[in-house]
């Protein structure tokens, strides 16, 4: 697959990976999982499997002299009957933190979902090589280069050695197979970083977002000088306790969950059940991380759903068009018995935190609606009724950062020297 014959191959381990918690070894590589396998196994739903395995927020980073990077790797690319294709997924280059390339690699399986059915056909495909050239061959950095909080790397140490990331794609579950270089690879240092951990649902994960470090996570932990683990699960942010003990035993500085549009939207629980599972959620979050920053963040506007009750549901009428959009099926009157709404969600989610916060100094609540509201919706509306486009992502990047990371911010920096809980296990 290579053309090259001095190439030095290096094992892919877990080692060489950040932002995934597993690392599945497979027939012919390894494939980075975001749940530890003990809760995979706990309930063995497709929609789960497939937004865990799907590596957003997951990168391959090393140091090297190489200016040149093969990596074989075999995708699995979602195909929905009727839809209008999928974009392929997109490999984005920093070295020393800064972008470098983007590339895709042909191929690989393709997993064809019928939404009027629920059912999914996967069909196995060849591996591809993804290919970076041309990689500088000094780590030369000029004193004025960068921004402050841009998550980039001065120690640029002048003698060509530099720090590779190889951001994976954030919707394609993707078969790491063979890495590849004209270097030898070590181990990448330290960044010295708070490590931000992050759980939310499709928005979180990167839904429409242009590439993987352009998710409104990946940005914000950019522009907050933060390592980023994304928890994002596409259609999967249910309040599930395998989630939050996941949560509870991943180190971390900084914790954030964004949760109740797939609450909604799957018409999973009553307020009867939600308000108890919020607060079991997080009782068990603060188990491992007693102390930690905790924000609570509630939806952003998804009109379709801020007085109507789930379902959603595909709607197809605009196929023809070449678009796809979402409908909320349920009737506003049945809120009375205690179906979920957006603004069910909002109100219930803020109470908690509240009553909650008279006990803990370090539990915070973020409302969504000031991330993306009535007003970004008639500038920037959701294409499909539920998900945010390139634009969105990067908007709610930016208003999470100042929000969140900049001056009295929950996740600020203080003048304080940060102690990491040590989850319990």
């Amino acid at each position: 697959m290579h053309t090259e014959s001095n190439w030095i191959t290096t094992p892919i381990t877990a080692a060489l990976l950040r932002g995934a918690l597993d690392v599945e070894h497979t027939e012919h590589g390894v494939l980075p999982h975001r749940l530890p396998a003990r809760a995979r196994a706990q309930y063995t739903d497709g929609q789960l499997a497939m937004a865990e395995s799907q590596p957003s927020g997951v990168r391959l980073v090393f140091r090297t002299r190489a200016t040149a990077v093969e990596l074989d790797t075999r995708r699995t690319k979602r195909v929905y009957v009727g839809a209008p294709p999928r974009p392929d997924g997109v490999y984005e280059l920093l070295v020393d933190g800064r972008p470098a390339a983007r590339a895709s690699v042909a191929g690989g399986s393709t997993l064809t979902i019928d939404m009027t059915t629920g059912t999914a056909e996967h069909r196995p495909g060849p591996a591809g090589t993804l290919r970076f050239t041309d990689l500088p061959d000094s780590s030369t950095k000029s004193p004025d280069s960068g921004s402050e909080g841009d998550g980039g790397n001065d120690k640029g140490d002048g003698d060509g050695i530099k720090d590779i990331e190889i951001w994976l794609p954030h919707n394609e579950t993707t078969e790491l197979i063979a890495l590849r270089t004209n270097a030898p690879v070590e181990p990448a240092r330290d960044p010295g970083r708070r490590v931000w951990l992050h759980h939310g649902s499709s928005v979180s994960h990167g839904s429409d977002a242009a590439g993987p470090t352009s998710t409104w996570p990946a940005l914000a932990a950019r522009l907050g000088g933060v390592e980023l683990i994304n928890l994002g699960l596409s259609g999967s942010a249910l309040l599930d306790p395998f989630t939050a003990r996941t949560l509870r035993d991943t180190p971390a500085d900084l914790i954030s969950i964004k949760i109740g549009l797939n609450l909604v939207n799957a018409d999973l629980m009553r307020l009867r059940a939600f308000t108890p599972a919020v607060h079991g959620f997080l009782d068990t979050i603060r188990e491992g991380h007693p102390t930690t920053p905790l924000l609570v963040v509630s939806p952003i506007l998804c009109p379709i759903h801020e007085d109507t009750p789930g379902p959603s549901a595909p709607d197809f009428s605009g196929l023809g068009d070449g678009r796809l959009r979402f409908r909320a099926t349920g009737d506003p009157a049945e809120r009375a018995s205690g179906k979920l709404t957006l603004g069910v969600v909002r109100d219930e989610l803020a109470r908690i935190v509240e009553q909650r916060a008279a006990e803990d100094a370090n539990l915070h609540y973020l409302d969504g609606l000031a991330l993306y509201g009535k007003a970004d919706y008639a500038e920037l509306p959701l294409p499909d009724e539920l998900h945010p486009d390139a634009a969105t992502h990067r908007l709610m990047g930016e208003r999470f950062a100042e929000l969140a990371f900049r001056g009295q911010g929950v996740f600020a920096e203080r003048d304080v020297t940060v102690h990491r809980d040590a989850p319990k296990r």
